[in-house]
């Protein structure tokens, strides 16, 4: 029978040893600059009053240029009130440690921008250039894209967000076309008792397609959905609780006959590496009934329709083969009001954290699904998409931090 094996321990093994404490994160007190938007077509603000008086409340900063809310219909007086400091110059907001903005910064707003500074902004890769990236590498600043910053279930909020306005308001819109008040047919969008429902054709079944899908049928309207992905076609039937609707794989013969037969049609085709796939030929578009309606959202990414040219809010419409097209981007700063009041929802709860953490630098480290909207850190290329696009140096994010 083998002994029983005895633990040993050293003298100063069995003396009293100090307890480690968890050692709180110190607070940081933020400086947040709002500049006003200079693109032509953008109205959205990424902050809105409510959302500036609850980081002002935590002991944050808030410099907000004037006339910034305006097109959002936000009066310099709702951000003064709700805390911020009104400044009269984008020179002047550029001071800040950090810059929130919705559209990407202009070539300017750059030269504004001082070293070392925080950047929260959409980043729009396909409209940027070579110089772009440099010249804010030079800058040495950390740049966040907030369309691609995912929550803790992996879901794009941002763009989650606009799609589901994008969605809703492409049917509002095709509803105003087909109206006499903008020379339409003269139809109503949905139904009455006794008159057949207005038929809608959706090419796409991801969230802009499930939103207008939602949308037309709480009208009344005949809806029909086509996407190349069964699962998709499925999960859109799913979340609209079984409501009587058609959904088809697309195959051009059957889609070509129900854009013969539609009044309004819908492309909500989105793609995740290029080009929105045009699956829509000017065949198909030329036989559509005359006074017909469609409202291209897919034209952010080239559109899905061959018809489709690039439109302004100024100037929505034309017409092709009779048929009326609507192809502006960025749908969703035609309701300007609404879709800031989702960016805030995303940005503000973003902006406490970092604060909570300590600064931006604890809040990438601590935080993955934010590192995701990372592509440029203290002035280091971290997105190797963009590096490979433009041929320039970068190191992955994930690298600098894990």
């Amino acid at each position: 029978m083998s002994k029983p094996e005895f633990l040993s321990f050293s003298s100063s093994e069995l003396m009293p040893q100090e307890e480690v404490l968890e050692v709180q994160k110190s607070r940081q007190q933020l400086q947040i600059g709002i500049p006003r938007e200079t693109c032509l077509q953008e109205k959205r603000m990424p902050l809105t009053p409510d959302a500036v008086q609850l980081l002002c409340e935590h002991g944050h900063e808030l410099i907000v240029e004037a006339d910034a809310g305006q097109d959002a219909n936000y009066s310099d007086t709702d951000y003064s009130e709700a805390g911020a400091k009104i400044v009269y110059s984008a020179k002047e907001v550029f001071e800040a440690d950090m810059i929130i903005k919705v559209e990407p910064p202009s070539e300017k707003e750059i030269e504004y921008m001082k070293k070392g500074q925080t950047l929260i902004s959409a980043l729009q890769l396909k409209t940027r250039s070579k110089e772009y990236f440099k010249s804010l590498m030079k800058k040495g600043v950390t740049a966040l894209s907030f369309e691609n910053i995912e929550d803790e279930d992996g879901i794009i909020p941002v763009v989650r967000s606009m799609s589901e306005i994008a969605g809703n308001t492409s049917i509002l819109i095709a509803a105003e076309y087909l109206s006499n008040a903008n020379n339409g047919k003269g139809f109503m969008l949905g139904g009455v008792s006794g008159v057949p429902p207005t038929e809608v054709v959706i090419i796409g079944a991801g969230t802009v397609g499930t939103f207008a899908a939602r949308t037309a049928l709480g009208l009344g309207a005949s809806v029909k959905v086509f996407d190349r992905s069964i699962s998709k076609l499925r999960r859109l039937q799913a979340q609209l609780n079984n409501m009587p609707i058609y959904t088809c794989v697309i195959q051009p013969k059957i889609l070509e006959k129900a854009l013969m037969r539609c009044d309004v049609a819908i492309g909500a085709i989105r793609s995740d590496t290029g080009r929105t796939p045009c699956v829509v030929t000017e065949d198909m578009v030329r036989n559509m009934k005359a006074g017909s309606v469609i409202v291209d959202v897919s034209i952010d990414q080239g559109g899905c329709f061959e018809t489709s040219d690039l439109t302004s809010h100024d100037k929505p419409v034309f017409k092709k083969s009779d048929i009326i097209h609507y192809c502006v981007p960025n749908i969703a700063s035609r309701v300007s009001r609404t879709a800031s009041f989702s960016l805030s929802n995303v940005l503000a709860p973003v902006l406490l954290s970092i604060g909570e953490a300590g600064g931006i630098d604890e809040m990438l480290h601590l935080h993955k699904h934010v590192r995701k909207g990372l592509y440029l850190y203290k002035g280091n290329l971290t997105r190797k998409g963009i590096g490979e696009w433009f041929d320039l140096p970068y190191a992955e994010g994930d690298l600098l931090f894990d």
